[in-house]
């Protein structure tokens, strides 16, 4: 064979079968992109199961009573300690004024009732003078009794004298401690005076509950009332969401866990606000799921068939905290999120994770 021939051949090997050659670069990206998402799956896990959380309260009124002024509107961003409604005063403030009322009347039982102990000590201080009076007028009239001056009558009435004013004596005593338990303490320790401050305390506990503000920075959601409605305690109003604490609850499968740890980075990307990645750390791992489906107490246990060769992942919840305020704005409870996850130093595999997020963040435009 000829040297020409050989050129020939050679260049015909290198421009022949352009398929084959594309295949060979398609299964090497794709060993590539195999072999990367083995590998991150375990050490920079990505998720698009994530979901923005935060604190969800109900506004229930604590009294009942005719709404006056509503002064938020729905969907309204309103700072701690900012009013949301105010409920008719008119029966509170009757309550706080018969609360005092009684609290005074207290007051002025007690001195009666001081009074009355007064009286009570004083005739006890009398029936014992009349005892020692008593006994020295019958120590005469038993020495002369004795003598044979006096009848034995006589000395009958003497010693029936002295029984009879030791019984005035224990009877005084008697109206004594009777008076003093009606007394009862002295001062606020008086069961009368702490009843009725009680009562001052609840009426007025009760008035300014008819003031209701927003218990932090957030938002107000669900309204539900307008001025004239009849707010009953214990029954929501509105709902408020907390915006100062937020959180990414991502659920990941089991496989991703194994080098999870508390603290370690992680960069978010908000469908909210494209192109933006906000910087986080895992605060919780979740260790346990609700896996069985179990009907009321006397039933049985339902349990899901499902088919297939392969089984679907179990997914556990990884909560994750934001490291800034940067993205306060944009945080919408419910709102949908991709998260990366980094748990080593790896370069390659965090760089690949690095320009994933990213990526993705840009398709957040379109999707």
């Amino acid at each position: 064979m000829t040297e020409k021939n050989l050129n020939q051949d050679s260049t015909k090997k290198d421009t022949e079968d352009p398929v084959r050659k594309v295949t060979k670069y398609l299964l090497f990206v794709t060993v590539f992109i195999l072999t990367w998402y083995i590998i991150a799956d375990r050490h920079a896990p990505w998720s698009d199961q994530a979901r923005l959380q935060t604190y969800v309260t109900p506004i229930v009124p604590q009294v009942s009573g005719r709404i006056t002024d509503v002064l938020v509107k729905q969907n309204q961003v309103v700072e701690a300690g900012e009013v949301l409604f105010r409920i008719d005063v008119s029966d509170y403030e009757l309550a706080v004024e018969n609360a005092e009322a009684a609290l005074e009347m207290a007051g002025q039982e007690i001195g009666a009732g001081m009074a009355s102990v007064v009286t009570a000590q004083a005739q006890l201080v009398v029936a014992e003078t009349n005892v020692e009076h008593v006994k020295a007028q019958s120590a005469r009239v038993f020495e002369m009794e004795r003598k044979n001056v006096l009848s034995h009558s006589d000395g009958d009435k003497a010693r029936a004298a002295i029984k009879a004013s030791k019984a005035q004596v224990v009877s005084a005593k008697a109206n004594l401690d009777k008076a003093k338990q009606a007394l009862g303490k002295e001062g606020n320790e008086n069961p009368r005076i702490r009843s009725a401050i009680a009562s001052l305390k609840k009426a007025q506990l009760d008035l300014s509950r008819t003031v209701i503000v927003a218990p932090a920075q957030g938002g107000i959601t669900n309204l539900q009332v307008d001025t004239g409605y009849f707010a009953t305690a214990g029954v929501p109003a509105m709902t408020f969401i907390e915006a100062n604490n937020a959180w990414i609850q991502v659920n990941l499968r089991e496989n991703n866990l194994a080098h999870l740890a508390v603290g370690n980075r992680v960069e978010i990307a908000l469908d909210v606000n494209p192109g933006k990645i906000y910087q986080g750390k895992i605060n919780s791992i979740g260790f346990a799921v609700d896996t069985n489906s179990t009907s009321a107490v006397g039933g049985l246990t339902s349990v899901e068939s499902k088919t297939g060769w392969l089984r679907d992942a179990q997914r556990f919840p990884v909560m994750i905290t934001f490291d800034d305020d940067s993205s306060r704005p944009f945080r919408r409870l419910g709102g949908q999120a991709d998260v990366q996850i980094y748990t080593g130093d790896n370069w390659f595999v965090n760089a690949m994770g690095w320009l994933w997020i990213r990526a993705l963040s840009i398709l957040s435009y379109v999707y």
